[in-house]
């Protein structure tokens, strides 16, 4: 079953935080997510969704979808990856299984998916691939992210003919928030995107809109063109 676009507009998924909150009077577990992915899909023309990690109706949640965004948050569990856990590493195994789940179900029914920071790491580990868990100490340095909530700034090169270049040029200024990174791809992706240091920052799957990057697109609120390709993609699959 194929989602119903408003006007022409397609309803995006996003995943969300399953976090301790305190908000007003309260202080409770919340679903949540930075408010600026939903603005990035607004200003790209389409409709948010929240989509919390508190169901297995993987299907079901993507059929009321046109195209998913996994978002960023805490790292995937190494486990998944066959590796002892890092003592850096902190992570949410709801959040990894309502990923994992989403992004086949996405896949099985051609939806397009843009992966944010943890969702390419989603997207390669769930796809085969393993990850690199604490570039400190993997890569020397800590430019990806500088220090606790602070964006790390950079420029990313992106390969020639590749669906991330056709969108954001041949190299792009990024906010990157990341302490682990990919090591080995998985199945059927490829990377085309770079760091200076080497480090892969974008990865997509040819042929079809599975598209990952490492940094922080909805940091940028003025520039918002992976959601609005994202949007165009989805526009076209409903």
């Amino acid at each position: 079953m194929a989602s119903s676009a408003s006007n022409g507009r397609p309803v995006i998924g996003l995943t969300t935080y399953l976090e301790p909150a305190k908000f007003l009077v309260w202080e409770t577990e919340v679903a949540l997510l930075h408010r600026v992915y939903v603005d990035c899909v607004v200003a790209a023309g389409g409709i948010p969704v929240l989509l919390p990690p508190v169901s297995d109706a993987y299907d079901r949640l993507v059929s009321t979808v046109d195209g998913l965004v996994l978002t960023g948050g805490a790292d995937v569990e190494p486990q998944r990856y066959g590796q002892e856990q890092h003592p850096a590493t902190y992570t949410r195994p709801n959040r990894d299984a309502f990923e994992f789940g989403l992004f086949a179900a996405a896949r099985r029914q051609g939806k397009p998916v843009l992966g944010v920071c943890r969702g390419l790491q989603v997207m390669s580990v769930a796809l085969g691939g393993t990850l690199a868990q604490h570039l400190p100490e993997s890569a020397g340095t800590t430019e990806h992210q500088p220090a606790l909530a602070t964006f790390g700034r950079g420029t990313v090169t992106l390969a020639d003919g590749s669906r991330a270049a056709a969108i954001l040029g041949s190299e792009t200024k990024t906010l990157c928030y990341h302490h682990q990174a990919i090591d080995r791809l998985g199945d059927g992706l490829e990377p085309v995107g770079w760091a200076a240091d080497g480090t892969i920052e974008a990865a997509e799957v040819p042929g079809e809109f599975t598209l990952g990057v490492q940094w922080h697109p909805e940091q940028d609120s003025d520039d918002v063109r992976l959601f609005a390709a994202l949007v165009d993609a989805s526009k076209e699959r409903a």
